[in-house]
């Protein structure tokens, strides 16, 4: 399976908001997203593509000065839906930015929307579509593997609004799967789960984020800085599940590659890939 980097909060800033997209740099999120959809009203979507642009632009100057044990943070940008007039033109100014990591596709209902998103794009250009409608989902195995597809996001409430669907919980737990299973079978990463509308509740924000990485989802739109550092508490390993990783590798190295038990539990070849897979995200 291709490696993809690991993103655990995309935090939202509004294409508009020119002044605030260093702050969001600084906020602690994983990527960042300069949003010219939702958070753009429509006398503001040329002006704040041009702002966006220019800003991308100059993105390598910006942040000459941080120092090299700073971690990098990825750009990305959600442009606006394939059925409005702003789309075309929206690719045509950003898709061969490469300062851009990529577009995140809103609205997205087939493949061929993200080949209209990667015209003329630089080669290292990705994509990453938002799944908001029952559309969506009909066309989903296409929509995984289109090409240059990164990773799927789930846009909850926009779904449950065009499906009619009250509550964030069970009520998704079989749509939130499907992103799951797609995501495997076509070899992109895991999916990312929807904005909690919670801004101060921490407890709250941690535990959907839980739940989500709990369904197979490896991250979590976020819809203002105050909310990133629960979101990386809900995926980051707890200390009794590394704990538990290590003496499950201790244990597997002792045998030799022979059959052993611990806790009174067989450890087996999924088991043992399991604590890889927390000491290597601790």
């Amino acid at each position: 399976m291709q490696a993809h980097p690991v993103i655990r909060s995309w935090l939202f800033v509004p294409g508009n908001r020119p002044e605030r997209f260093g702050k969001a740099l600084a906020s602690g999120a994983d990527a960042v997203i300069l949003d010219l959809e939702d958070a753009v009203p429509p006398a503001d979507k040329i002006s704040a593509r041009d702002a966006v642009h220019e800003w991308l632009k100059a993105l390598d100057n910006a942040t000459s000065d941080a120092t090299s044990d700073t971690p990098a943070v990825l750009v990305y940008v959600r442009i606006n839906a394939a059925s409005t007039p702003w789309f075309d033109a929206d690719v045509a100014a950003l898709a061969a930015l490469p300062q851009l990591s990529g577009l995140v596709v809103p609205k997205t209902e087939d493949a061929a929307t993200l080949g209209r998103a990667a015209q003329g794009a630089a080669p290292a250009l990705r994509l990453v579509p938002l799944i908001e409608t029952a559309r969506a989902f009909a066309a989903l195995a296409d929509i995984a593997t289109a090409p240059r597809v990164e990773r799927l996001m789930f846009g909850t409430i926009d779904f449950q609004l065009d499906i009619g669907i009250e509550g964030d919980g069970d009520e998704l737990l079989f749509f939130r799967s499907q992103l799951t299973l797609a995501s495997r079978i076509a070899g992109i990463a895991a999916p990312v789960d929807g904005v909690t509308t919670a801004l101060d509740d921490a407890a709250r924000i941690e535990a959907s984020a839980r739940r989500a990485r709990a369904l197979g989802f490896r991250g979590k739109l976020c819809i203002h800085p105050r909310q990133v550092a629960a979101v990386h508490a809900a995926f980051a390993w707890r200390d009794d599940e590394i704990a538990w990783a290590e003496r499950v590798v201790a244990a597997a190295h002792a045998s030799g590659g022979a059959a052993v038990a611990l806790d009174g539990k067989m450890i087996d070849t999924p088991v043992i890939a399991k604590a890889h897979e927390i000491l290597a995200g601790r």
